[in-house]
């Protein structure tokens, strides 16, 4: 039942995406300017940050403890309730970051001397598929803390490193010479 709605979530925010409608924001956008970012920032990026995520979900834990003597499946709802809460500061600040790359990117192709549309073009379906990827994120950890399923955000981390690449190869590294 929980993979038939699953899939369903999955088919109608595609179908929403080919359409071009914009899936409806998980929570409002933030109004603090992201601009501008810095080299040093820019060469501090790494999916590293975001590593802890991919054990912080983990059943392995939850199963370990539910074995001990003198478990309470009430501490199990509490431990699931924070670890979501903590993961979703996490999946908060992934999209925060993802949001001021995208920005940076922008104003670096505007800027720029040469005219990149392949860049402009990957960089609008990257924009898609990490909104479609953050929306399958939240629903799936809204079904793991009701205490069903899994989290698989792998392909939100590859689009994260893909693009913390595209931009640190767009930009001098801070301290380097460049010498032209």
């Amino acid at each position: 039942m929980v993979q038939s709605i699953d899939a369903d979530f999955d088919i109608a925010l595609s179908t929403l995406n080919m359409l071009n409608f914009p899936p409806m924001p998980h929570r409002f956008p933030r109004t603090q300017a992201v601009l501008p970012a810095t080299a040093e920032w820019i060469s501090g990026l790494s999916v590293e940050r975001y590593r802890p995520m991919l054990r912080l979900l983990d059943d392995s834990d939850l199963e370990f403890l539910c074995r001990q003597p003198g478990f309470d499946r009430w501490v199990d709802g509490r431990l699931r309730r924070q670890r979501c809460r903590i993961f979703r500061g996490y999946l908060n600040s992934l999209a925060d970051e993802f949001r001021k790359m995208c920005g940076t990117l922008q104003l670096l192709m505007v800027h720029s001397a040469v005219d990149r549309p392949d860049l402009a073009l990957a960089l609008t379906r990257t924009q898609s598929e990490f909104r479609l990827c953050m929306l399958r994120a939240r629903w799936r950890l809204l079904l793991f803390q009701w205490g069903s399923g899994c989290v698989d955000i792998a392909g939100l981390m590859n689009l994260f490193d893909n693009l913390c690449g595209e931009l640190q190869g767009m930009v001098p590294r801070p301290g380097v010479n460049q010498s032209f």
